[in-house]
This record gives structure tokens, sequence and C-alpha cells, in this order.
């Protein structure tokens, strides 16, 4: 897997390489990143990549020449590796959120070209030209694409094979079977005298059926509690059993 990043601050990304989970990807070498430091692109003494917009307002807009000439650097770069052409991405406020089905389909394709835009956003010629996906991480605005880059990479190497200590684990993680993950404890079972001190005794005991099953049940008072949307796009999928909708009829949020 190859991700080539276009960026305008490409030292944000060494360290991801080198500490966590995610240096195990590149050590194994299941995954290679590329960085493209956008200004090395601009025809300018002054390494210009940004200028005002037409129709005036607050903030610059990236030109297309130096990102079109970095991404022309980076098909060159993927023939020479013998690599296909992966697709391009952007992150942009208004692109689509960030999923984990679509990290999983990232997890078992080539890579991608992440496209990390700064200043008030990217000429939208490049996008029409060039961009194959816009996506979020949320309702919010970062002050560039980078955070959001770091995090999808993050996401995706943690699929992969070795990466996780435990293969499992990720698939007990939130979003993983659509719904969020039911709470954790550890040592001590007793850290106070209150009862949410105490480590449920379910979890003790032993059996591993009724672990599963609380487990199963606290996911879904969780979810249900605090993304009912999760709750609805799960039932309309079919992921929720006879035995999941008799637990959330008790919990008297749904009939």
């Amino acid at each position: 897997m190859r991700f080539d990043v276009i960026t305008l601050f490409p030292e944000l990304f060494p360290p991801f390489q080198t500490v966590g989970v995610t240096r195990r990807a590149f050590d194994s070498g299941q995954a290679e990143l590329a960085l493209w430091p956008l200004r090395d692109f601009a025809d300018d003494a002054y390494r210009r990549v940004d200028d005002r917009a037409y129709g005036g307002g607050p903030g610059m807009v990236m030109l297309v020449q130096p990102l079109e000439r970095a991404l022309i650097a980076v098909r060159a770069a993927q023939a020479a590796a013998e690599a296909a052409p992966t697709p391009v991405i952007l992150f942009s406020p208004t692109g689509a959120r960030l999923s984990q089905p679509r990290v999983e389909a990232l997890a078992a394709s080539p890579g991608a070209v992440l496209v990390c835009g700064r200043y008030e956003g990217i000429d939208q010629r490049f996008i029409d030209r060039h961009v194959d996906e816009e996506l979020s991480l949320g309702d919010f605005v970062l002050s560039g694409g980078e955070l959001p880059a770091l995090a999808l990479m993050d996401a995706v190497l943690r699929l992969l094979p070795g990466v996780l200590n435990d293969e499992a684990s990720h698939r007990q993680d939130s979003f993983s079977d659509g719904l969020l993950d039911c709470p954790h404890y550890s040592r001590p079972d007793v850290l106070g005298d209150a009862p949410e001190d105490r480590v449920p005794p379910v979890l003790l005991s032993g059996h591993h059926a009724e672990i599963a099953r609380w487990r199963r049940e606290r996911q879904l008072a969780l979810t249900a509690h605090r993304r009912p949307d999760l709750i609805e796009a799960a039932r309309a999928s079919g992921r929720l059993s006879a035995a999941d909708e008799a637990c959330l009829r008790s919990l008297r949020l749904y009939s």
C-alpha cells in the first residue's frame, strides 16, 4: 500500500512512520509513504502556491498549477515503481464524512494520493480535473488537510495484518459492526466504595457466553443513547438480531 501526500508541511508526517502501531506497517514493508512538498512545484522565486480569490473576500486560494505539477510528479513516481495510479483524495469540509466502511475499503486497496488543502481552499478547477473523492472528518474546520490525512492513514494502516498485536481487536472497535463499542475494564477490580468503582461481576465470571451477551447489551444501550442514528442504520441493513431488538425494547427507547 502506498500513500502519496501533497502538502505544504511535510515535516508533520515523519513521526507517524516511527512511533506507535503504525510504525509496524512501514517496518514490515506493507505501507509506503511519499511526501511531496508543494512549494517545490512553484514556478517563481517566492515559491508561491496561493493567490487572491476572484470575486474578493478574505483568505487565499491554492493555485492549480503547483498542484498539477505535484500530481504529475506523483504519477511519474508511481509509474517508475510499476505501481498502478491511485485515486486522488482531497480533505475538505464539503466532503463526505469519513466512515469505518470507507476505511476498510481503503485498507483493501493499493492506497491513495492525499491532497492537503490550506488557506480558504483549492481552486475548483483542480478539483474538477483531478480529484476523485472529497472527505471530511466531521462538521468542523481545521487549518489544513494534514491532520485528516494522518487520521485517515492511521485508521487504514491499523487494519493491515500484523499491525495490531491482536488482529481480532479491530473487529471489536466502535463502528466495525455498525455500533459503538462496549465499556472496557482492567485491574484492579475494585477502585473505591461506589458501585461504579467495581468491575461488573459478569466480566469476572469466566462465563464467555454471558460476557458476550453483556458486551452486546452494553453496545446496544450506549449506541441507542448516544447515536440512535446508528441503531436505525443497523436495523435497516439487517444487522440487528431478534435478541438485539428485545434488548432495545427493554431500554424503553424503541418499541
